[in-house]
């Protein structure tokens, strides 16, 4: 269990630290490759040992597929979590300042749910699909199935939700900048919207565990 553990803290901490580093340092239009290679490779080096979830949303969809136990639940949101506010943490050392994710300013919070609830289902069910299915296990081709989904969920709903489509990026750099922060009386708290981030991934994940049944109903 700790090999699990330990995968799902590594990956969720390149994947957080890549998508700090390259929003507040790079190129934002770039970004989305970088994190969905960085994701790509990951899922390469950890699918093995831990599934290579790197996401609570996800873990939520296998368990509910019936490939992750919910014993181990718990312990994976808790390592993905850890990993989040690592990275969240090295990303505000480096630079000098947090990162935080948010939706875009006049947007309606109910499209930012949705943007989140969309984009996470999509992934999930491409993870479900390619990684956990009968009829494509042993495939080559599941790390780049499930970056490349990232790299184009980021693309498509960046803009407007923020583009966590994971709890723990939602919360990671969130916490850290809220920890940090020297914002004046009255200015939003970096916390309010990271219920975005953990309502919307959940229902998606939820929702893609359900339409993987339907597709695979001999698993």
């Amino acid at each position: 269990m700790f090999g699990k553990l330990l995968t799902e803290f590594i990956g969720t901490f390149f994947l957080v630290l890549t998508i700090g580093l390259t929003v507040t340092t790079s190129n934002t239009l770039m970004a989305p490759i970088a994190i969905g290679a960085i994701l790509m490779v990951m899922v390469y080096m950890g699918g093995h040992v831990s599934g290579a979830h790197y996401n609570p949303a996800v873990t939520v969809a296998v368990a509910l597929r019936g490939k992750c136990s919910w014993g181990e639940v718990i312990p994976y949101w808790i390592s993905q979590i850890a990993g989040s506010l690592a990275a969240a943490y090295v990303v505000h050392m480096l630079v000098g300042r947090p990162f935080l994710l948010k939706p875009q300013a006049d947007l309606d919070v109910s499209f930012a749910v949705m943007v989140e609830v969309f984009f996470t289902f999509a992934l999930a069910l491409v993870v479900l699909n390619t990684a956990t299915a009968s009829r494509t296990a042993n495939n080559s081709f599941y790390g780049l199935a499930i970056g490349f989904t990232v790299t184009a969920a980021a693309y498509a709903g960046g803009a407007f939700s923020g583009g966590a489509f994971n709890p723990a990026v939602g919360i990671g750099p969130n916490v850290i900048a809220f920890l940090t922060s020297t914002a004046s009386e009255g200015a939003e708290s970096p916390l309010s919207s990271i219920w975005i981030y953990i309502v919307g991934p959940i229902v998606g994940a939820a929702v893609a565990a359900g339409v993987f049944k339907v597709q695979n109903p001999d698993g």
